[in-house]
């Protein structure tokens, strides 16, 4: 019998992974299960268990039980990290549906995501030493990426370059982990785990990138325009613009920098920086990066896997047009 469309099997592995990803939030208490499936349920685009299922056709047979299990890893970890976040960021919503410390409380948020790491601690160890080491350090760059993002640049650091190491940490190494997870479960060689490793690495900057064109850009993506330039979050055009330092841009800074409360003054703002030549050269520098991404997938195996792993960095450069 002929095996069906990768498509398709990747969707019947996400839908049996999407079962099983809300059965490992159960608790002992029916407060804190529903609490550690308030965010799960809110759905999400489940890019990092997509990463594992596609790397780990880069090997040979593999077990779809320690196959979930590294998917359910990198997903519980990403969930995990998003409670943290809504506390860091004093967030009110998570994926359109209200955050959980805004239903709960920090505390009662904070310690959900504690469990939710906990549940991937318990899982990672079903797989063994090495991925136990690998989530662990992965684990420590997103508390480091965090810490840095807290604290902000040096002065003698350049912001643009502190930017692009707290969105490494943040965001690449968990999509890198993904990438290597799929790679180890499926028995792929070293130098096949590095090159999807830094694949990962590198399309997790270009996923995070281009979000930050899109909250300028966007109009029919659902995200809300200018969500992060009202609340005065890095961006990669808005920290290009500030380290070019044009006199002429002075104008626009100033828009920037100022009070962006009002839809007017904010539409304004969005206006002037829509029309600005650096919008192009941050299209530009994802365009860059996506191809460095590619580059990394030149020496594995041609196939539907690596068209679907290149077709996911067109994609993500699309997302910014």
């Amino acid at each position: 019998m002929a095996q069906a469309p990768l498509e398709d099997q990747l969707t019947a592995l996400l839908d049996t992974f999407e079962e099983r990803l809300v059965d490992s939030a159960v608790a002992n208490s029916p407060f804190v299960t529903e609490a550690a499936r308030h965010i799960i349920a809110a759905g999400g685009k489940r890019f990092r268990p997509l990463l594992v299922f596609l790397a780990a056709r880069f090997g040979g047979e593999v077990s779809e039980a320690d196959l979930m299990r590294a998917a359910m890893v990198m997903e519980l970890t990403h969930v995990a990290s998003l409670y943290h976040d809504d506390v860091m960021d004093v967030a009110d919503l998570r994926r359109g549906a209200p955050s959980a410390n805004r239903l709960w409380g920090n505390s009662v948020a904070i310690l959900v995501g504690d469990f939710l790491f906990a549940r991937a601690s318990t899982t990672v160890a079903e797989l063994g030493v090495e991925y136990v080491m690998l989530q662990a350090e992965t684990f420590s760059r997103l508390v480091q990426g965090q810490i840095a993002e807290t604290k902000g640049p040096d002065e003698d650091e350049d912001p643009l370059t502190h930017y692009l190491q707290v969105i490494a940490d943040k965001t690449g190494s968990l999509i890198a982990a993904s990438a290597r997870f799929g790679g180890m479960v499926s028995g792929a060689d070293a130098a096949t785990l590095d090159a999807l490793a830094a694949f990962g690495e590198e399309v997790g900057l270009v996923f995070q990138l281009s979000d930050d064109l899109i909250d300028i850009t966007s109009d029919t993506t659902g995200k809300t325009p200018g969500t992060d330039l009202r609340e005065a979050v890095p961006t990669l055009p808005v920290l290009m613009l500030r380290a070019e330092a044009d006199p002429a841009d002075a104008g626009l800074l100033a828009m920037i920098d100022g009070d962006l409360s009002s839809d007017e003054a904010l539409a304004q703002t969005l206006a002037a920086l829509r029309a600005h030549p650096v919008m192009g050269r941050a299209k530009a520098e994802v365009e860059r990066r996506a191809d460095v991404a590619r580059a990394h997938l030149a020496g594995l195996p041609d196939g539907e896997a690596k068209q679907a792993l290149l077709q996911v960095c067109s994609d993500l450069v699309e997302r910014t047009n």
